[in-house]
């Protein structure tokens, strides 16, 4: 820019934001909505177990008696192959408790919902992070 000379900027445009139904599956229009959110957020919680283990694909297939494969599918979100039957399998493999919860409602018009809630890990609980 020469001395003596203004930039000007141009303004952006603006935009458009829609808000989130709280469900990106819906948000997109894709068929079993609740269904996809609920199988992604398990497959997330195995994943994270997968992680925080340390654990290789190979070895984790091993443990969860699975194909590699599978668990490429699971990381990559590629879900179809997988029940929510089958996803609850694999959180026992590793060790996790599983706790369906139906609390009572009074009659409603609408349907009700479902979400997957990871405890936290306690203060004090050690991460294991070793390489199997």
């Amino acid at each position: 820019m020469r001395p003596g000379t203004k930039q000007v900027r141009k303004r952006a445009k603006a935009i458009p934001v829609e808000k989130s139904s709280g469900n990106v599956f819906r948000d997109l229009g894709f068929k079993n909505a609740t269904e996809r959110l609920v199988k992604s957020e398990i497959a997330y919680c195995i994943m994270c177990l997968i992680d925080e283990r340390g654990l290789t694909q190979v070895k984790a297939a091993e443990i969860l008696g699975i194909h590699q494969s599978d668990v490429s599918d699971l990381a990559r979100g590629d879900l179809d192959s997988f029940s929510t039957d089958r996803l609850f399998r694999l959180l026992r493999a590793l060790g996790q408790d599983i706790e369906i919860r139906i609390p009572w409602r009074p009659h409603r018009n609408r349907a009700g919902s479902i979400r997957v809630v990871r405890e936290p890990r306690k203060s004090g609980q050690p991460v294991s992070r070793r390489r199997a």
